[in-house]
């Protein structure tokens, strides 16, 4: 086995990143995919960092720390904005997944059926990353770039993630198809964020994830929401054009075809249910 380091605190962590480790908080995807083989990487373990853990509030909203499980999260009090964020937490894995499993290390590992991340996009989530050098955010759209790819430099540790504080009243949900209920990869899943004034929609953010190699924003269908009438009615406003950014596969779970009809379904059931 690699060097196995726990830091004390932020500051020995980015010390530490002067090499180059893998970094690990929950593990919950590093170990089992080496299961029947030697670890040989060399390891930074930050789950003990205090400073990465935690949720707290400020006037312009919320900030995730990185290491905050998916049980914490669930466990928040937050207010309806986050309701699809914490229907995704509760789809990652078992509970005992839950209570190992990190945000940032669901963004990290950057698979297209991550759970977090269509629900993160849909919350608008910025990532904040620190180094040696400073601390710089980037909008999550931007921060994962491929199939298990992401925008982290060398020398580089995320540290949370950023939500902005919604402009009106804001409803959310996520959705969710696999082949059974838990401890399944995703055949297809979406996450919305409708924001409402006057019983209409002021702004949407929609986001489907497992159909594309990376979790996409609809940014045609956000804005023939505006305006519309949040009602129950609201799903019918899905058309299939509007999935146009979407890329999906044929694999083992389902063909593309399966997949886009999977997302059409998902959407106009989301939006019917946050408007109603």
């Amino acid at each position: 086995m690699g060097d196995y380091l726990r830091p004390r605190d932020l500051d020995e962590a980015l010390q530490a990143l002067t090499r180059p480790f893998t970094v690990l908080a929950g593990g919950t995807d590093f170990y089992p995919a080496r299961v029947g083989r030697p670890v040989t990487e060399d390891i930074l373990d930050i789950a003990g960092v205090a400073a990465l853990r935690g949720i707290s509030e400020s006037d312009g909203g919320w900030r995730l720390g990185a290491t905050t499980t998916w049980s914490e999260l669930v466990e928040a009090g937050l207010p309806p904005v986050f309701d699809g964020l914490k229907q995704a937490a509760r789809e990652v894995g078992g509970r005992q997944i839950q209570n190992a499993g990190t945000i940032a290390g669901n963004i990290c590992n950057a698979s297209p059926a991550a759970d977090g991340v269509p629900a993160l996009l849909a919350l608008d989530a910025e990532v904040e990353l620190a180094s040696r050098d400073g601390v710089r955010r980037l909008p999550l759209a931007s921060f994962i770039t491929g199939v298990r790819k992401t925008a982290l430099l060398p020398g580089e540790l995320v540290t949370a993630l950023h939500v902005p504080r919604p402009r009106h009243e804001a409803r959310s949900a996520f959705l969710k198809l696999g082949a059974r209920r838990y401890l399944v990869i995703s055949i297809a899943m979406a996450s919305v964020v409708v924001e409402v004034s006057n019983r209409t929609v002021a702004a949407a953010r929609i986001a489907v994830g497992a159909c594309s190699p990376v979790a996409q924003r609809l940014p045609d269908l956000e804005r023939a929401l505006v305006g519309a009438s949040a009602d129950m009615h609201l799903g019918e406003q899905v058309q299939p054009g509007h999935l146009a950014p979407l890329s999906p596969i044929d694999d083992v779970r389902g063909s593309a075809g399966y997949r886009t009809d999977v997302a059409l379904v998902l959407l106009r059931r989301l939006l019917s249910t946050v408007a109603a």
